[in-house]
């Protein structure tokens, strides 16, 4: 059996698996790249960098691979190094990868990703033109510039460059334009709430006093969590407040008893983050909640 190790990092070459051979051609054009799993999602942390056990190191809060060797921290993993990306610690992602992800920032690039046909005829009669992708229900459309990354800016339109994947459907058509203040102009910021978490690490809240658990069976907490899970999955735009509403929504129902663990935490992040998500908007979103509820 030939292993991952083996293979050569020239893209060219028959024996690499697909998806890697297309990641080593787009890294060597200068796009950082990354495995994606079933469902466009991006790999797991290891369990070292899990809910960033690790620290959150400053190299996560720019463009650049994640000084962990496994594909980890979702688009802090992409890379342009062909021997990180043909390591052995990244054979079983690459043997499982459905597709392949970049990093847009890391490139210098804007993608309006337009997610259904109303989003399409809206950006050709709102935006400047420039290299369009077809995607599955929409397009995407890229744009030489760095900017914030935001989902749901307006409805079926999400802008991912910084801090942020895209999935590679192709090289596209058309001629690629700077990016323009009309697109800049699409991220508003969040509704502030009186406490923003600066640093740390987000826990499970405790019960009150010592309170005993009103529910009568763990499956009660089971079930909630897993509509939580499956409500954040399912938005297709507005991500951000999905998901601090279904936070607000887990923890008026969970909070104040302490049966909610740090696993459950994880999950809802780990939600939130498979649909384009930071960790430190979930972190703030979660935070905003419990400030919300009194917790």
């Amino acid at each position: 059996m030939t292993h991952l190790t083996d293979f050569p990092r020239d893209h060219r070459s028959p024996a690499l698996p697909a998806h890697l051979r297309t990641a080593l051609q787009l890294a060597e054009q200068g796009l950082p790249v990354m495995p994606l799993r079933e469902g466009k999602l991006p790999f797991g942390n290891c369990r070292t960098c899990t809910r960033s056990a690790c620290g959150d190191r400053p190299h996560m809060l720019a463009a650049g691979p994640c000084a962990c060797p496994a594909p980890c921290h979702a688009w802090g993993a992409a890379t342009t190094d062909p021997n990180i990306l043909t390591s052995p610690a990244w054979a079983a992602a690459w043997r499982q990868a459905a597709a392949v992800a970049y990093h847009p920032g890391g490139a210098a690039l804007t993608v309006v990703d337009l997610d259904n046909p109303d989003a399409v005829a809206w950006a050709r009669q709102t935006l400047p033109a420039t290299k369009t992708v077809p995607t599955t229900r929409g397009e995407h459309w890229v744009y030489l510039g760095t900017m914030t990354s935001h989902n749901g800016v307006r409805p079926g339109v999400d802008i991912k460059s910084a801090r942020s994947y895209a999935r590679w459907l192709g090289p596209g058509i058309g001629t690629m334009a700077h990016l323009p203040d009309a697109v800049r102009a699409l991220v508003v910021k969040e509704p502030a709430f009186p406490a923003r978490l600066t640093a740390g690490t987000v826990a499970a809240p405790s019960a009150r006093g010592g309170g005993q658990c009103p529910h009568r069976s763990p499956a009660y907490l089971e079930r909630g969590i897993a509509m939580a899970e499956q409500r954040i999955a399912d938005a297709t735009s507005a991500i951000h407040t999905t998901a601090y509403r279904t936070f607000l929504a887990v923890l008026s129902a969970h909070g104040a008893c302490g049966c909610l663990t740090d696993d459950h935490v994880d999950r809802l992040f780990t939600a939130a983050q498979a649909r384009g998500e930071s960790l430190r908007h979930c972190e703030t979103a979660w935070t905003n909640a419990r400030t919300k509820l009194g917790m």
